[in-house]
């Protein structure tokens, strides 16, 4: 079980980090993953430009992301995490504000350009760099604390997008929003994102030089050779188990609240869909906190996407006729929400060495953005089939995700063992 922080340790800086890196993930989810949905709405009402030309930028936003997520580890490299992030907080800022004032069609599309460079300096592969120097075996702890600062962000700037545009308009809310993050950003940015376990002189988990003991046996976190990535299946099959869940994970969310809708009210599902956030911050915290650091990663990804597979069946037993049935499934789907985004580079960190972990992330976290990105256009296709199909494909998806994760368990298990006898996987 993970140890939490004890007087002793009380001292140790790590933990400002966490509490620093959750307000970012606040602001990094609220304004560049929960936001571009309610911009949508917005630039569509102001400009009467149709839904699926809007929705082109949104796509864009998503997918400009991924190619700036996967170069990151170069920028931290070139100019720091500091910098690297205060730019991102900017970027995203002049992105919504050019959102809120498009009126062509290529402005539109160049504000998407800034707000999906942006927001990933502040998004997952972000967290996990800025946490991972300061916790190895605390990290699962560390990085639910701080990852939940992505729910809270959703459950904070739904409502207070909509709540300033409709008092003060889009582009003042967007200033304030705007001015407020990077003035916050900055000021995380030099207190903590500027500060490193070396230059302070303690190590990882507070504990002291002397006592800090590895993770796992070196034979678990195996060397990849460099630029091997793509040939390695514990990283192919990482990359599909976590852009599969996603997948599933965003389309099903997408069309979740328009399909309780007519069950519910459009009161009573939002207040649903604020309990399937409130589950995904009890799932992470509890695996984060309670998962032993013996315990096999992989599985307990696969036993979270089954959690979900059995919510979206619920969800499509119900038939919009059995309301019990129907807050179940969501509040059983919303149990994984989180965990989708956590456990992934909690994987990572026990089966690569410390110098593949910087690059795995990040490619996990470009490639599953490259792919959620297109999930609520393809979800929307097999709805007009029927909302049932909705459920069943996001069921479906989510398996293969399992398989996939079982799959590369058994080949990382290979590697361990060959890596025990001394051999080099190619």
């Amino acid at each position: 079980m993970t140890s939490c922080p004890s007087f002793r340790t009380a001292a140790f800086f790590g933990w400002h980090v966490v509490a620093a890196t959750f307000v970012l993930a606040v602001f990094g989810w609220g304004v560049g993953f929960y936001g571009p949905p309610i911009y949508l709405q917005m630039v569509v009402q102001r400009t009467g430009w149709s839904v699926a030309l809007v929705s082109t930028a949104v796509t864009l936003h998503f997918l400009v992301g991924a190619a700036a997520v996967a170069n990151l580890p170069r920028l931290y490299r070139v100019a720091g995490i500091p910098y690297v992030t205060i730019t991102g907080a900017v970027l995203l800022a002049i992105g919504v504000a050019a959102w809120s004032l498009a009126d062509q069609p290529w402005q539109l599309f160049t504000a998407a350009l800034l707000s999906g460079t942006g927001w990933v300096a502040m998004g997952a592969a972000a967290v996990n760099t800025i946490i991972a120097p300061w916790f190895v075996r605390a990290r699962p702890a560390a990085l639910s604390m701080a990852y939940n600062g992505a729910s809270v962000g959703g459950v904070v700037f739904s409502p207070l997008w909509v709540m300033l545009i409709a008092t003060s308009g889009f582009s003042q809310a967007a200033t304030l929003i705007g001015i407020t993050m990077v003035t916050t950003v900055v000021a995380l940015s030099v207190v903590a994102f500027s500060k490193s376990p070396e230059g302070l002189g303690q190590s990882p988990d507070g504990a002291q030089p002397d006592s800090a003991a590895p993770l796992t046996p070196p034979a678990l976190a195996a060397p990849a050779r460099r630029g091997s990535l793509w040939h390695d299946r514990r990283f192919l099959t990482l990359a599909a188990g976590m852009a599969a869940g996603l997948f599933a994970q965003i389309g099903l969310l997408a069309h979740l609240f328009s399909i309780m809708v007519p069950a519910f009210g459009s009161q009573t599902t939002g207040l649903l869909m604020g309990g399937a956030t409130l589950s995904a911050i009890v799932g992470r915290t509890g695996i984060g906190w309670l998962m032993p650091i013996s315990a096999d990663r992989r599985l307990i990804a696969s036993a979270s996407y089954g959690v979900q597979i059995i919510g979206a069946l619920m969800l499509l037993v119900a038939g919009g006729d059995s309301a019990a049935a129907m807050i179940g499934g969501v509040l059983l789907f919303g149990l994984g929400i989180g965990n989708a985004t956590s456990l992934p580079p909690l994987i990572a960190q026990v089966e690569f060495d410390k110098a593949d972990v910087s690059r795995v992330v990040p490619l996990i976290v470009a490639l599953s953005q490259a792919t959620y990105a297109l999930a609520p256009a393809i979800f929307g296709l097999v709805r007009t089939v029927s909302d049932p199909a909705v459920f069943i494909v996001a069921a479906a998806i989510q398996f293969l995700a399992v398989i996939a994760f079982l799959y590369g368990r058994q080949k990382a298990e290979v590697a361990s063992t060959a890596a025990s006898a001394g051999q080099r996987q190619p």
